[in-house]
């Protein structure tokens, strides 16, 4: 499956973005859908999952300020970003992580697809 991250830009602190990810392929519905971040000099961290049991997961930094969605008649993964802060300035990455899941849904290694990411610059 191929990823296209969007919708990143330049936004001021208590601003708001939405990521998309539009996936190729015809099994999207069938994978558990992340969004990660990588800031410079920094490693690449977990920031919210949506499995396909409807369950969503999130990184304790943007619980009530993000919000994970999906379409899948779409095919496309949504990460809505409210009351940004200059905190949350990176590289934005989608992924996607095939059936059968392990559980390690903040790991990295979890993830067999990537987008290329889009980079979200939050000024103070």
């Amino acid at each position: 499956v191929q990823l296209q991250a969007s919708g990143g830009g330049l936004v001021q602190a208590g601003g708001s973005l939405r990521l998309s990810c539009a996936a190729s392929g015809s099994t999207f519905s069938s994978y558990a859908m992340g969004w990660f971040r990588q800031a410079p000099g920094k490693e690449r961290e977990f920031v919210a999952v949506f499995r396909t049991s409807g369950i969503r997961y999130y990184a304790d930094f943007v619980k009530g300020r993000f919000t994970i969605s999906r379409d899948n008649a779409k095919n496309t993964a949504y990460l809505q970003m409210n009351s940004l802060k200059p905190e949350d300035t990176a590289v934005y990455y989608c992924a996607a992580d095939p059936p059968p899941y392990s559980g390690s849904y903040s790991r990295v290694a979890e993830y067999d697809y990537w987008g290329q990411g889009t980079q979200v610059t939050v000024s103070s």
